[in-house]
Formats: structure tokens, C-alpha cells, sequence
């Protein structure tokens, strides 16, 4: 039986989830509320289909009271966009996965973890399809600080056209962001500000989600526990959730009431920390400071996407004036201070393919966005008092708190990717002229000598999974952002060394954001992570129910897509280089 867990705010109606209360029971979880996906909508695209992904983001009726089902249609436009690569010859709907109508259910819950005070969001989808003769439930986690759709288009993509359901949680993060003040536009971001340290009980976030929907199945389609086939995927952050999930399991300690038993896992591009190896709170701090000037190296005068017309852009020459003038950095002029820079990255573990597509986090300001959330995390900080003097808050173009909007917090629900800056809600330096300087650097400091901060990172880590559990891992070379070195690589040694039967794809030309290949500069350079996602879930499959053997480890090495009259060739099978 699923027990009911009290909310302030119902489950169905953002903006958000409230904070857990007194009445709360830790560990249980909220009576699902059941929504119908049918006709022209559904559960894999909310009747929007490919086409519909493609184009703008769907507006609601009236801007001030958009419907459930409105700011659902947003959140799975969103959260595709978000992850994939929808644009045409992308290969999507072509080389892989469907994007075909999947009519069936939903079933919304929150729960908490045993320990926690602010809950975690839980979503179900059941197709109306469900295959009954092999039943199966694919269970997920959000990648980043995404929200509960967050997952939709990795692991909904592959598993509701297979007729499986899909067990979805925030992990804690996701983007029941609320403004605290009307003044200063403060905002309150989950996975920064909740005081749990989510990133702790990941793992534990996945088994329950994965016990919420064996549940629903069992109560809605008679399916019997035995009998459930349970597959654990995710991507990113997501991924390192399901790998800290088999550890958590395997270990026998999570607490987590009827969590089953995972039959496989599939981890691509996983965030995961094991003893030994830098975590990514530790790298993000360091690219922070020193990636932006790093990139104005000589080594990387060959590269039009660093030097856009053939020349450096300014902003990372500033770069390395700023560190050289508050002796951060030695060095006569840009080109040697960029030089000591990148030189300092490459010791630390960067490979120079990596650093190249570092630069698409720099672009994107990730590093600091990165580091500022998860300080804020690992140091249990509360909104109005985030380390180093930063802090969230609403603003417009002009640097102003505007005025409440009657559907601001339900908008960040749908539209956010969790972690400012974005959606009208900005990152804000320590004050001071200096501010993005000294609040970088404070963030390094935190990384390499806070003992507050070590232990929390510590809880992060994973333990090995059950030796007989199947696992696939797959991470881009040419990762920018969670760099293949200090994650995968060091968690299949890791893992091995505990027994584990483990299959790593090591894949060439992949990074790690398959929603940028839209840009032709870059999909004639990258190839997609999601086709690779896919195939591997595939071969999972056949492995556990065809008696196929676990596939080999792979170094892959795929073929770029070419450059046309007309543009860029199409995405082709054969291209991502997966034939023996």
C-alpha cells in the first residue's frame, strides 16, 4: 500500500511542493494523484511529437493562471529540448527512438527520504501498451537539477515505445524554486537551499522512485514484484544517481520500504564520485578561475570555434588580465599567462580534447552556476546566506527585482533547468567590483581546504554494485563538463576491483550535451550520446531477456557528419560507428 505523506501545496498544482512539516513521516510516500494522457496528448511528447518539439515552446491560454495540463505540455517541451537534439538529420525519430503517440497514465507523488525534511517529486508513467507478458519498469533520476520530466527523453524515450513504465524522480533538486521577498527577489532553489544535502541520498532517491512505481504497477496492473523487470538509466547527474542507487543497494543499508531489486543499469556520462578520484565540485572550481583564460592559449589558435573569425575573444584575454593582476597567475602578457593557465588544467587531469569542448561551458557561464549551487548544497546554506556572498534572485534586463508575476513560481516549474541563472533569476556575485573574482576564488578555497565541505563531499560517493548486476557505461571523450578521467574511468576501475560485472563504452567525438548539436559547427564535430544510450539499452535487453551476452568493452570511434551544399549531412546509422 502506498501511506499518504501530508503537503501544504497539492501535488499537481505548481508552483511548488512545499517543505516537509511536522506532520510529515519520514520515508513514506504522498497517495499518487492519477492524470489521463489520451487523444491529443500523451505520455511521451504531450501530443506534440516531434514536429511540436521543434518548434516554440508552447504558450498557455491566460499568462496569469496557466493550467496543470499547460505547464505540463511545457515541462516535456522543455525537458526534451533540454537533453536532446531534436533538429532535423539529427537522427532522432530516424536512427533512434519514436516519437510516436503513447497514450496512457500518470501518477504524481512525493515522498522523503528517511532523514530528509523537503521531499522529492515521484512521477509514474504507465502506457496504456503496458506489456504484460514481460513486464517492465525503467527507473530514472533527473539529470543536473532538472525537474521530474527532467529524464523524459532518455529514459521515457526508450522505455514507453517498449511498452514499459517509467518510474521518474527530482532527486531533491528539480525547480520548485520560490521567491522569498518581494524586495530583493530572493529565491529559494531546492537542491542549493533545502539543508538535506540531496546529493547525499541520490541513490536513495532512485530506489525509492523505483519502489513508488512497483507499487503503482502492482496496484494498477497486477503485476506482481517477482515478476517486474526493473532497468535503472540515467544521464549526467542521472546517471551518477543510478550508479549510487546499485552501490546503496548492493550495501543493503538505504532504508528505502519495498524498494526492489535492479535487474541492469545503463550510466552515460554519469556525475559519480568514488575514493581516489576528483569530484566534480573540485574541477568546477578550478575550470571556474582558470578555463576562461586557459582557452586564450596558443593551442587552441587552430579551433574556429575558439577563435570565431580567426582572432581570441576579448573575454578571455580579460580573463587572464583580471588573474594576473591580483597575482593569481604569472606571466608577461595573454598568450603566457593563457599558457600557464591551460598548463595548470592539463596537470590537474584535462585532456586537450575535453578542454576544447570546456569551452561550451564557459560560453554558457556553467562552471560558475555549478560551483555556487553545489557550495550552497554541501555547506547546507539557506537562501539568504549562500557562501562567498552569493545569492538567487529575480531580475529584470535592467538589474531591478520586478514585481511578482501572479505565475512566476509556476512557470520555474515547467520552464527551469534547476540551478540559476535563468528564467528571470539570476546568479548574484559578492558585491564589490571584484565580486566574480573573489567569489570564484572562495569557491576554490571551499574545494580544497573546508572540512564542512570535504565531509559532505565524501557522503557523495559511491559504493560497488552487486557483483552479478549487469551495468553498461558509456562516457564521451571529449566531455567538457564531466570530464571522462575523473568519473567513469575511475568508477569501472573502482567497480572492477569490487567484483563487478561492467561493460564501458568509451565513445569518441561524444561530449556532453547533445541539445548544442542543433549549432552545425558542432554536429559536424560531436556525435550524440542518445543513439549510444540506446543501443545499450538494447543490447541490456537482450542480455536479460534473449540470453544475450553482456557486450565487451569498447573504445568507439565514430564518423563525423558531413558538411553539404545544403547544410549538414543527415545523423546516419552507420555513422556512430557501433558495428563490430
Amino acid at each position: 500500500m502506498i501511506a499518504t505523506l501530508p503537503l501544504a501545496l497539492g501535488l499537481l498544482a505548481p508552483p511548488p511542493i512545499a517543505a516537509g512539516t511536522e506532520a510529515d513521516a519520514p520515508g513514506r510516500i504522498a497517495v499518487p494523484t492519477e492524470s489521463v494522457h489520451r487523444g491529443e496528448d500523451d505520455l511521451l511528447s504531450a501530443g506534440l511529437g516531434l514536429a511540436g518539439l521543434r518548434g516554440p515552446l508552447p504558450a498557455p491560454a491566460d499568462p496569469n493562471a496557466p493550467s496543470f495540463a499547460e505547464l505540463r505540455r511545457r515541462a516535456v517541451w522543455t525537458n526534451w529540448r533540454g537533453i536532446a537534439d531534436v533538429s532535423p538529420g539529427g537522427g532522432l525519430g530516424e536512427v533512434y527512438g519514436s516519437l510516436a503517440p503513447v497514450p496512457g497514465r500518470e501518477f504524481h507523488a512525493a515522498a522523503r527520504v528517511p532523514g530528509a525534511r523537503h521531499p522529492h517529486r515521484l512521477l509514474l508513467q504507465l502506457p496504456d501498451a503496458f506489456d504484460r507478458e514481460r513486464p517492465c519498469l525503467v527507473v530514472t533520476a533527473a539529470s543536473g537539477s532538472r525537474g521530474v520530466y527532467g529524464a523524459i527523453a532518455l529514459a521515457g524515450g526508450w522505455g514507453l515505445p517498449r511498452g514499459c513504465a517509467v518510474a521518474y524522480t527530482d532527486k531533491g533538486a528539480g525547480t520548485d524554486w520560490r521567491r522569498l521577498g518581494d524586495e530583493d527577489g530572493t529565491v529559494f532553489v531546492p537542491h542549493a537551499h533545502s539543508g538535506d544535502h540531496p546529493e547525499a541520498d541520490w541513490g536513495r532517491h532512485v530506489l525509492q522512485a523505483a519502489a513508488f512505481g512497483q507499487a503503482v504497477l502492482q496496484r494498477e496492473a497486477g503485476i506482481a514484484p517477482e515478476d517486474l523487470t526493473v532497468i535503472a538509466v540515467g544521464l549526467s547527474n542521472g546517471a551518477g544517481a543510478v550508479l549510487r542507487a546499485a552501490g546503496d543497494e548492493a550495501a543493503g543499508e538505504h532504508g528505502i520500504a519495498g524498494a526492489p531489486k535492479l535487474d541492469g543499469v545503463v550510466a552515460v556520462s554519469p556525475n559519480v564520485h568514488v575514493e581516489g578520484a576528483r569530484p566534480l565540485f573540485d574541477i568546477a572550481t578550478q575550470a571556474a578561475l582558470l578555463m576562461p583564460c586557459a582557452l586564450a592559449a596558443p593551442a587552441f589558435d587552430d579551433d574556429p570555434l575558439l577563435r570565431p573569425g580567426g582572432t581570441r575573444p576579448a573575454a578571455h584575454a580579460a580573463a587572464c588580465a583580471t588573474l594576473a593582476a591580483l597575482g593569481e597567475l604569472g606571466g608577461a602578457d595573454t598568450e603566457a599567462q593563457a599558457t600557464l593557465a591551460w598548463q595548470a588544467l592539463a596537470a590537474s587531469g584535462w585532456t586537450e580534447a575535453a578542454l576544447r569542448a570546456g569551452s561550451l561551458s564557459v560560453g554558457f557561464d556553467l562552471w560558475r552556476a555549478v560551483a555556487a549551487g553545489y557550495a550552497s548544497a554541501y555547506t547546507r546554506s539557506p537562501a539568504e546566506a549562500m557562501p562567498a556572498g552569493y545569492r538567487y534572485a529575480v531580475r529584470d534586463a535592467g538589474g531591478a527585482a520586478p514585481a511578482p508575476h501572479p505565475a512566476e513560481a509556476a512557470l520555474w516549474w515547467s520552464d527551469a533547468s534547476g540551478i540559476p541563472p535563468g528564467n528571470g533569476v539570476a546568479l548574484l556575485d559578492p558585491p564589490g567590483e571584484d565580486g566574480r573574482l573573489r567569489g570564484l576564488l572562495a569557491l576554490l578555497a571551499l574545494a580544497r581546504t573546508d572540512a564542512g565541505v570535504r565531509e559532505a563531499i565524501a557522503a557523495t560517493r559511491a559504493r560497488p554494485p552487486r557483483p552479478e548486476l549487469p551495468v553498461l557505461l558509456l562516457h564521451g571523450l571529449d566531455d567538457g563538463l564531466v570530464p571522462e578521467w575523473s568519473s567513469s574511468a575511475a568508477y569501472a576501475a573502482y567497480a572492477r576491483r569490487h567484483g563487478a560485472r561492467l561493460a564501458y563504452w568509451r565513445l569518441r567525438r561524444a561530449q556532453h550535451f547533445d541539445a548544442f548539436l542543433g549549432q552545425p559547427a558542432l554536429a559536424t564535430r560531436y556525435l550524440p550520446l542518445l543513439p549510444y544510450a540506446h543501443a545499450a539499452l538494447d543490447a541490456l535487453w537482450a542480455h536479460l531477456h534473449e540470453g544475450a551476452p553482456l557486450p565487451q568493452d569498447r573504445e568507439i570511434r565514430p564518423t563525423p557528419r558531413a558538411t553539404t551544399a545544403d547544410g549538414v549531412a543527415p545523423l546516419r546509422r552507420e555513422d556512430l560507428g557501433l558495428a563490430e
